[in-house]
């Protein structure tokens, strides 16, 4: 690391909500530019700065600074010329020049102890010295924090959020409980709390520590995809995670559920820990769906064998009877769920549910969990659906960036006699919850999914733990509609899904498997797919927009972190017309196909195409897009997602943002694709799996391209075993409703 000073001269950008500053400072007689977090800087301060230098395609030489400390002046004519700078409202340079007359060298020392001695200043009054004493403090009380905070390992970015959240109290909250900050401060996690707290000599059995380290080690389990986790699996983490007995541990969590930190509950006689949240959006999701699974509706006066005949003779097709099933179902039940894989039909069942409501002068709507999934739905039905959180009416009051306020709720429900919702599989317990609370009682509730398909990315098996508690109608769709037949991608997932091994490579069909051994070929065998043989064998794929390649992991030489450094230089090379931000060990560049990593309600989005409103909030994880712009002198990056809404990203939003050239199979639910290609591989046994194969080949809609070992590829098929999901939701309705839940 590089240590540089020198003397503020102009202060080009500045954040002030994550103090992100591009500056320019004079040093060694030249003005140079500085970029980084360097909050409350003046101009005229003499800055001591650390970092290193680098060089910007198109701003040339900067320093990134890391750290930075004030050096405060010690002769007359450099306190004259610091006071002379503005730096303290108040004094300007006619009143600085005649402080450090009467005062001197010990002008400083006045300010700081004795301010009141202003007032032998001619021209200084009472309401001068208050405007002085109020900025002066202000700055001295930010110095004060961030210089503590920074001397415990605190990053200057956390300071600024730190200072923003508590102001002059920050010191004494962080030392009187550093695991303040976990709840608090975005971005500062248990481990970082723990090491200021280590850092202060917080005991290490101290309360605070402790259930601070219990409530994060049952929030890292639920990131998995659990809603909680088994009472004797966290006594035994949480005691390697804190270095602490495991009798300390128990003792600590029944006091956090005491206070209500956490919930302590009996799930199938074995306890079982809750983060608070997802405890009671179980809660939530079995009342309202037992409320509406057994509650009256009104009749449709309509002869239904004679709409779905009428509608197979408009559309030139047969239903098979499980279809015919489905689509009775709604109209004499309340709650359906209707499951299958591709190819069964789901999207002309809806389309005929559509028409039987609509002629029976019923309003429906229509939602999906993502902005994809939703557009499908609208082009398929050539109705209007929207994302679920579209639908809920995400509003402009949500606060902070990790919670979501809906405006359709118990007080304000949605405005239909009939909702589907599509693509299940991928809800999670939280977003099941909120639109369970947006139902009238009387709202018939249509659920369509594969619950074949990996579990939503949020917590919780919502679509499964509703099928086998038995609790609504279920429809499962096994036989194949006779044009999917003809698709390979088609066949080839029931195969999978089966158990049994695809048919590959036949001619002119869409289903392919090149055998490679060695992962470096394997990666080559990828990029040459996408980047030469794929575009050249069909023309109207774009390599950029149309062909996707999946992965079961993220590590390794054919994880998608690797992948994505090597196809960026292949599919979108650095160039002096392209703008670009480094962001830790990331190059974002125009052009980069990008994808938002965690759900973020307050990110605004304004739409450039489209049918909707023309603006509104919310990024979701899995979101893909494309770098329209970077602007280096706002330190902003500007993606377009799904060629309809921009979204301009600061710099602190940056660790949500990733490149997308190869995704893990878990992001790609709810997409679909031209073309995917899937390297095949041994890896760790949980994702060599069955359903993440199965899932995988699903998202195609042309053409699957698998390159790797046959024994990666059958070792996946035969294992039909994934990471256990711990999730109460079967067990809550199974226990309301009386039944055995092993049935």
């Amino acid at each position: 690391m590089e240590v540089i000073q020198g003397i503020v001269e102009d202060i080009v950008f500045e954040n002030e909500e994550n103090g992100y500053t591009v500056a320019k400072i004079k040093y060694n007689k030249e003005i140079v530019t500085i970029v980084g977090c360097i909050p409350f800087i003046n101009m005229s301060q003499n800055l001591k700065l650390y970092g290193q230098w680098v060089n910007h395609n198109q701003f040339g030489k900067q320093f990134k600074v890391e750290n930075c400390e004030e050096i405060l002046p010690s002769t007359i004519d450099g306190i004259e010329k610091y006071l002379s700078s503005g730096v303290i409202l108040g004094i300007g340079p006619v009143t600085a020049k005649k402080i450090v007359e009467k005062f001197g060298e010990q002008t400083l020392d006045v300010l700081d102890n004795n301010i009141e001695r202003l007032r032998e200043i001619e021209g200084i009054g009472e309401k001068k010295i208050e405007i002085i004493y109020e900025s002066y403090s202000k700055q001295r009380e930010v110095k004060n924090i961030m210089i503590f905070l920074q001397s415990y390992g605190v990053t200057p970015n956390q300071c600024v959020k730190i200072y923003n959240r508590f102001g002059s109290e920050a010191i004494n909250i962080v030392k009187d409980n550093p695991y303040v900050l976990t709840e608090e401060i975005s971005g500062i996690g248990f481990k970082t709390a723990d090491k200021i707290s280590r850092n202060m000599g917080v005991a290490k059995d101290s309360p605070y520590r402790i259930q601070s380290g219990i409530k994060y080690v049952v929030n890292e389990y639920c990131a998995l995809g659990n809603t909680y986790m088994p009472k004797t699996k966290l006594i035994e983490e949480a005691a390697k995670v804190l270095t602490l007995s495991e009798e300390l541990i128990n003792k600590n969590i029944l006091d956090c559920a005491i206070d209500n930190k956490i919930k302590v509950e009996l799930i199938d006689n074995k306890e079982g820990v809750f983060s608070i949240p997802y405890y009671y959006c179980e809660l939530g999701i079995t009342k309202k769906l037992l409320t509406l699974a057994f509650s009256n509706y009104d009749v449709i006066n309509i002869d239904i064998d004679v709409e779905i005949e009428e509608f197979e003779k408009e559309n030139k097709i047969t239903f098979a009877e499980s279809q015919k099933e489905a689509i009775k179902g709604v109209v004499d039940s309340g709650v359906e769920v209707i499951t299958g894989g591709p190819g069964t039909g789901k999207t002309t069942i809806i389309k005929c549910i559509l028409q039987i409501f609509e002629k029976a002068g019923m309003s429906v709507a229509m939602g999906a969990p993502t902005g994809r999934a939703a557009k499908r739905m609208t082009e398929s039905t050539g109705r209007e659906s929207k994302t679920i959180h579209r639908l809920l009416e995400l509003g402009f009051g949500a606060g902070q960036e990790d919670s979501m306020i809906f405006s359709k709720d118990e007080e304000s429900p949605l405005d239909c006699d009939v909702l589907i919702i599509d693509e299940a599989s991928m809800i999670d317990v939280v977003l099941m919850n909120s639109l369970l609370k947006a139902l009238s009682v009387g709202t018939r509730l249509i659920i369509v999914g594969d619950v074949d398909q990996l579990p939503s990315v949020g917590p919780g098996n919502v679509l499964k733990d509703i099928i086998d508690s038995k609790c609504v109608k279920v429809v499962r769709l096994k036989e194949i509609f006779r044009q999917a037949q003809e698709s390979l991608i088609v066949v080839n997932a029931h195969k999978i899904n089966n158990g049994e091994m695809p048919t590959l490579n036949e001619k002119d069909k869409d289903f392919y498997f090149i055998k490679e051994e060695n992962q470096e070929f394997i990666l080559n065998t990828l990029i040459e797919l996408i980047n030469t043989r794929l575009p050249k064998f069909n023309s109207s794929w774009n390599k950029m927009q149309h062909i996707q390649i999946l992965s079961p992991m993220k590590k390794g030489v054919l994880g998608v972190e690797n992948l994505n450094i090597k196809l960026q230089q292949i599919l979108n090379p650095k160039s002096k017309t392209k703008g670009e931000k480094i962001y830790r060990n990331t190059v974002f560049r125009v052009g980069d196909k990008v994808m938002q990593t965690k759900n973020n309600y307050s990110l605004k989005w304004k739409r450039i195409s489209g049918m909707g409103e023309g603006e509104g909030i919310g990024v979701f994880n899995g979101d893909m897009g494309y770098i329209e712009f970077v602007d280096e002198e706002e330190d902003t990056l500007s993606v377009i997602f799904d060629e309809e809404r921009r979204v301009i990203y600061e710099h602190s939003n940056l660790d949500e943002l990733d490149l997308a050239y190869a995704i893990t199979i878990h992001k790609s639910q709810g997409s679909e694709f031209p073309v995917i290609i899937m390297p095949l591989f041994m890896g760790a046994p949980l994702l060599m799996n069955r359903n993440l194969l199965y899932t995988g080949i699903t998202r195609a809609k042309q053409m699957v391209v698998l390159t790797g070992s046959v024994k990666a590829l059958k070792f996946m098929i035969d294992n039909n075993k994934s990471f256990e999901r711990y999730s109460s939701l079967k067990w809550r309705i199974c226990d309301v409703l009386n039944t055995d839940i092993f049935n």
